[in-house]
């Protein structure tokens, strides 16, 4: 009986043994299924996620991750780095990409100069961000609708804005297609498929997931939504509830991130620590790329792929283009108090787009120096002979400041402006009335 016994016993320890082998193996297999495999058949059955069992604990850093890397075309020299990407642009095309890089420089500098002089009260440039509007709007197509957030002023030049338009915008006169209900520099077209920027950080982009919702519903569709906004405007609440309900209803928009680096005057590394905002498209499930938003072809060609895929998939891409901010925020900033001058002048020259473009172009033989001259001198004309004509136009009639919400005044408005007209009759000498259209 004895005998029996340690049989047993024996068969016993074999099994033990040999079970703990399979499970062994087996939770090698998970592992290996979760460091290297991207087979579907997950065994979890947990609704909130997919993802594979493993048997080894292990807090998942986020460095333990590869940086998203940065798409470029040409280098600092403006040297194609590899042939199969040039977009093989004609000279009209390359030539129009550099000269509303050109026109949008020269109005930024009269128009941040006429702020200093106190003839508008506010302005934003774009300087060292110009390939991005330039570089994404030319991919594009007209019928595609654009949510700005304020330094998207190319993409309007690309798509015909007028210099007396910018310029009326920024005077707030009466042939301001907003008709002065808007600081400057919050453009809109509704011919251009541009919706009128708003100054609150973010939230045009909640707004743009639902248009681009609305355009999916319709048959056959073949235009997208395209959001642009700063990675400081990405630390919003609204940023984030854009990004979730653009994936969870896989909408046909490209959330376009300008990251020049700088949120007014906290740089980047103080406002995140992830591996930018590309990266956040992964945490909420979906596409992403990341470009040299100083190479104009990069940035090109980038867009191009991703209004592909948003038409053809139904579905989103967060598309970062990184870039440094050269000029100040906006008139209300002092860039110089927290980054010096050395580090500015390096983007401002050789990895400034308009410098890439030029040796680009310089290379080819499409590029003139007596030809660009000529074109600033007339954009500066231009320009200037604008300011003094949108300036002395009228101001809208105040009364329009209670018009253009509602389809009907409601009774609570037309008794303020009825307090409004008696107020301004009795101290109509105190007020400019004269400057505003009767």
């Amino acid at each position: 009986m004895s005998l029996i016994r340690q049989t047993l016993k024996h068969f016993a320890r074999i099994n033990g043994i040999l079970a703990k082998r399979l499970l062994s193996l087996d939770n090698a297999n998970v592992q290996n299924r979760y460091n290297n495999s991207t087979s579907t058949d997950d065994p979890s059955q947990f609704p909130g996620a997919k993802a594979p069992f493993v048997s080894n604990l292990k807090l998942i850093e986020h460095t333990d991750y590869d940086a998203i890397p940065i798409y470029r075309v040409m280098d600092s020299d403006g040297y194609i780095s590899d042939d199969s990407q040039d977009p093989q642009l004609s000279k009209e095309v390359v030539q129009k990409m550099f000269n509303d890089m050109v026109q949008l420089n020269t109005m930024d500098k009269i128009l941040y100069e006429s702020q200093r002089q106190g003839r508008i009260s506010f302005y934003m440039t774009n300087f060292g961000e110009e390939a991005s509007h330039i570089g994404s709007a030319a991919a594009l197509e007209m019928r595609d609708l654009i949510y700005g957030q304020y330094r998207e002023a190319g993409v309007l030049v690309w798509r015909g804005f007028r210099i007396d338009q910018f310029i009326d915008q920024c005077y707030g006169n009466c042939d301001d297609d907003g008709r002065g209900k808007q600081m400057p520099v919050h453009y809109g077209s509704k011919e251009l498929n541009f919706v009128t920027i708003s100054s609150p950080l973010s939230t045009q982009m909640p707004q743009a997931v639902g248009a681009a919702y609305a355009m999916k519903l319709r048959p056959n569709n073949d235009a997208c939504v395209v959001c642009y906004f700063g990675e400081g405007a990405a630390s919003e609440g609204d940023a984030h509830a854009a990004f979730n309900f653009a994936a969870t209803l896989q909408c046909p928009v490209i959330m376009f991130c300008r990251n020049n680096g700088f949120a007014i005057s906290t740089p980047s590394h103080e406002q995140y620590k992830g591996d930018g905002i590309a990266a956040r498209a992964h945490g909420y499930g979906m596409a992403t790329i990341r470009v040299d938003g100083t190479d104009v072809f990069a940035v090109y060609n980038a867009m191009k792929l991703a209004r592909k895929y948003v038409l053809r998939e139904n579905k989103p891409v967060v598309f970062e283009a990184m870039a440094y901010r050269v000029g100040h925020h906006s008139t209300s900033d002092d860039s110089t108090a927290y980054r010096s001058a050395d580090e500015i002048e390096v983007w401002n020259s050789k990895e400034h787009p308009l410098s890439k473009l030029k040796s680009y172009m310089v290379r080819k033989g499409w590029f003139n120096e007596n030809d660009e001259k000529e074109f600033v001198k007339d954009v500066r004309k231009k320009v200037l002979k604008q300011i003094n004509v949108s300036e002395k136009k009228l101001k809208p009639n105040w009364k329009e400041m209670f018009e253009g919400v509602y389809s009907e005044i409601p009774a609570h408005l037309k008794e303020q402006m009825k307090e409004l007209e008696s107020h301004i009759n009795t101290h109509r000498n105190h007020y400019p009335v004269k400057n505003f259209q009767e």
